[in-house]
């Protein structure tokens, strides 16, 4: 029983130092995850607006209305102090960022109102859906040249 108790108080520090960093780790995570789920949506509009994929309507409108769900969104649990890159492994976030959130939030506004276009902007065919790739690319590209290392 003593052995039992020595080695629980033993890894009390290591399991307390772990859980330290768990909001922030879950945090990033979630940043990576929902940068993740707009690229793995915005993937298959830009191959069917080059045409390397066959236009489909509904797999376009599929694609866009997963956009429009995650325009709306509220990313400002992903971005807690202390996850930027060079504070916390594995972040591309620019220390910036912290220092500027409301206008991660405006160009988060931004990805939303060309999001929720998306769905019926898709539709018509491979150049519908080529100026909407163009309109959500351009809410991404203002907010990672800012705000991500390259």
């Amino acid at each position: 029983m003593r052995l039992i108790l020595a080695a629980a108080f033993a890894v009390t520090p290591v399991l307390a130092l772990a859980q330290d960093n768990s909001v922030e780790q879950d945090a990033l995570k979630a940043r990576q995850g929902y940068m993740a789920a707009i690229s793995a949506n915005m993937g298959p509009l830009a191959a069917m607006a080059k045409g390397d994929v066959e236009y489909d309507e509904a797999q376009a409108v599929f694609h866009a209305n997963n956009l429009a769900a995650l325009g709306n969104y509220e990313v400002e649990m992903h971005f807690l102090p202390g996850t930027a890159q060079g504070e916390f492994e594995g972040s591309n976030a620019l220390a910036k960022t912290w220092e500027n959130l409301d206008d991660v939030r405006a160009k988060h506004d931004d990805f939303k109102v060309a999001a929720a276009a998306a769905p019926e902007g898709v539709k018509g065919g491979p150049a519908q859906v080529g100026a909407v790739v163009q309109s959500l690319g351009g809410t991404c590209k203002a907010c990672h040249d800012n705000y991500r290392a390259k």
